[in-house]
């Protein structure tokens, strides 16, 4: 083959278009994500300053300790609200890196081809141009191809600088994403040991109160084994509830006057906002929305509530003020929590591992209930109203 031909189809070859990667759906689904766990993330430590905020103004000591440990179990849930954006981060950055790598080697690939052509051409004995036919006119023709090129190389060197540098900044970003995730997750051990700490405290300051409370949770574990199903023990607990309100409202001293420190009053209504302008209601966990309200579920079963997968062990605290009404594992269920609110309303939360909460107590928004059960948790929140299912989502947008 003429060395004209040669060398052009080497050039060919070499100076082929670079052709950028199209949008990346998985990058465009991930950063979307990130964009959800970042605001997640900043609006979870928001509301764990303001409980902070509130848990140092309050005055009377059993106001304080409850409400330390609202404030407690909020910054909890706001550092695993920052872990997963820094893991959400993670993956964008890896990815990022994936389609960069890609990128890059395939804009080496026709520098590397353009000097394999260079270098066969300059080791090409010059002497031979002198006894070739027409080896002067490949040369000059080589020559001019060259010259016509180089600027073309110049640019494709540095667009190839450019993805370099691209790559070393991605390699930095990698590694201080993974030095946040790692902060993160020790600032989550330190917060968990200081509500364990504050939990520990609280029982034993009401462990005067612990005979009572375990007669009031072996009645209501005996209701759970009587009912066959979520739904009926919602029923009968909320009959309770009723009978006790009417109770309540009746003229004179009728019922045992309550003990100091053992259940405080509970909003007139599910709907009344607090001092600080809290939602009337607020989720349970942090975590994705993986079936909503009516939705059909695999069992063919109608869905009551919401269900949200979360991070393994997550702190799963009260959507609303309220009292205990149930605590403890139901049928299929590791453990669940009953939340009377008044007024016929009324909360179950399950899919999670029950700690230090005991039927009777009462609970504030934000209270801790326990933490996440399994290793791929599922917690799930039915709100009821007089028995029926009433979606949350307009609460929650309040």
């Amino acid at each position: 083959m003429p060395i004209t031909v040669r060398a052009r189809a080497l050039f060919a070859g070499a100076l082929a278009p670079f052709l950028l990667c199209a949008a990346d759906p998985t990058v465009v689904a991930q950063q979307r994500a990130l964009v959800r766990a970042q605001a997640s993330a900043k609006a979870a430590e928001r509301r764990a300053a303001d409980l902070d905020a509130q848990a140092k103004a309050m005055g009377k000591a059993a106001e304080r300790s409850q409400a330390d440990q609202v404030a407690a179990a909020a910054a909890i849930q706001a550092a695993e609200a920052r872990i997963e954006a820094a893991k959400g981060r993670v993956a964008l950055i890896d990815r990022l890196r994936a389609i960069q790598r890609a990128r890059l080697a395939e804009r080496q690939g026709p520098v590397v081809r353009l000097t394999a052509a260079l270098q066969t051409m300059a080791r090409r004995p010059a002497a031979l141009a002198l006894v070739q036919p027409g080896s002067v006119d490949d040369l000059i023709h080589v020559r001019a191809l060259l010259g016509s090129t180089l600027p073309v190389i110049r640019e494709r060197t540095a667009g190839l600088r450019a993805e370099v540098a691209r790559a070393d900044a991605l390699r930095r970003r990698a590694d201080a994403a993974v030095a946040d995730l790692r902060h993160d997750r020790e600032q989550l051990a330190i917060r968990r040991t200081a509500l364990a700490r504050l939990e520990a405290v609280q029982r034993q300051q009401q462990q005067g109160l612990v005979d009572g409370a375990m007669v009031q949770q072996d009645r209501v574990l005996a209701m759970g084994e009587k009912a066959h199903d979520i739904a009926q023990l919602i029923e009968t607990l909320g009959e309770q509830s009723d009978v006790r309100d009417r109770l309540t409202n009746l003229s004179g001293p009728i019922l045992r006057p309550n003990v100091p420190g053992r259940v405080a009053t509970a909003p007139d209504t599910l709907m009344q906002e607090g001092v600080s302008a809290a939602p009337p209601y607020r989720l349970p966990v942090i975590g994705r929305l993986v079936s909503g309200m009516g939705e059909i579920g695999d069992s063919g079963v109608r869905a009551r509530g919401i269900t949200l997968a979360t991070a393994r062990a997550a702190q799963v605290v009260a959507p609303a003020a309220g009292r205990i009404a149930y605590a403890g594992p139901f049928r299929g269920y590791a453990g669940i929590v009953i939340i009377d609110h008044n007024d016929g309303w009324a909360t179950l939360v399950t899919g999670l591992r029950v700690a230090a909460i005991r039927p009777g107590l009462s609970v504030l928004q934000g209270s801790p209930l326990g933490t996440a059960d399994g290793a791929d948790p599922r917690v799930g929140v039915e709100l009821r109203h007089s028995g029926t299912p009433i979606d949350i989502v307009p609460l929650l947008a309040r």
